[in-house]
């Protein structure tokens, strides 16, 4: 494997504008920690986005709405006439797909 296809390429761009008090702020946190700017930033906003999907991806419930949940899983109500008729329906999608 060549060199260059082992080292990740730093070659798209996002840019923001912020206010003199934020990019104050953000060039201290970037000295503090002996980072670029640039790295800083990057850094902190990667963190964020992976903190965000999981926030999305992950359920954080209480005891009481487990329980229910669990319930819910274990013991679910009976089809009701609207459910039977998105069944059949989405039999009927799929059997046309299959052609």
């Amino acid at each position: 494997m060549a060199l260059s296809t082992t080292l990740r390429q730093r070659d798209q761009r996002l840019e923001a504008r912020v206010t003199p008090d934020q990019k104050k702020l953000i060039e201290r946190a970037a000295c503090v920690q002996g980072r670029t700017v640039t790295d800083f930033m990057v850094s902190a906003l990667q963190e964020a986005a992976k903190q965000a999907i999981a926030d999305h991806r992950v359920w954080k419930l209480t005891e009481d709405q487990q329980e229910v949940f669990i319930g819910a899983l274990m013991t679910p109500p009976a089809p009701n006439p609207k459910l039977r008729e998105a069944y059949k329906r989405f039999r009927k999608y799929k059997a046309s797909t299959r052609r």
